[in-house]
């Protein structure tokens, strides 16, 4: 008896991780419809190589794929352009996350919070901010960002620890 089709083994790898496969491309080509553009060229390109996934953690498989394909698309379609994101709140919606607040102050509050948090990732170097995005975006652990970024844990922690710095100091944390 065969295993699965091709088909069938790509909608059980890939197809539970679109959400954060938009959410990294979104943060990475700077808006929603490039993104859409990316993950889409990423799906053909994993369903093609889905022979390739050997076990293991399939979010991290995938990730990797739309990375790469993220970083393809940016040298053809932007390769000198600073990367620009949309709100925070667009990636909620994608998310479908609900706001949940209790009163409009509150609202004002967190919009103002999340607009200035947004300019702080988007003013990170690409390395450090795909670092923020797989780990405190996507909740990626450290093994699965070193996986996918090709770099040791290591690497990932002090790549974290500096962008998390710099988010502080842009945002006028402690120091």
């Amino acid at each position: 008896m065969s295993g699965p089709s091709p088909t069938e083994r790509f909608g059980a790898v890939v197809l539970p991780h679109l959400g954060d496969a938009l959410a990294l491309a979104r943060w990475l080509t700077g808006n929603s419809h490039d993104a859409e553009d990316v993950v889409q060229e990423a799906c053909i390109k994993a369903l093609r190589g889905i022979d390739t996934f050997a076990g293991g953690s399939a979010r991290a498989w995938f990730l990797t794929v739309v990375r790469n394909a993220c970083f393809t698309w940016l040298a053809r379609n932007r390769p000198r352009d600073l990367v620009l994101v949309g709100g925070l709140n667009e990636l909620d919606e994608e998310a479908g996350a609900s706001e949940g607040m209790e009163s409009p102050e509150a609202a004002v509050i967190a919009k103002a919070d999340a607009a200035a948090l947004e300019r702080a990732i988007a003013a990170l170097p690409t390395h450090l901010r795909e670092i923020v995005v797989l780990r405190d975006i996507n909740g990626l652990g450290y093994r699965d960002i070193a996986a996918i970024l090709s770099v040791p844990i290591g690497t990932v922690m002090s790549r974290l620890s500096r962008a998390r710095g710099q988010l502080m100091r842009d945002l006028g944390g402690p120091r």
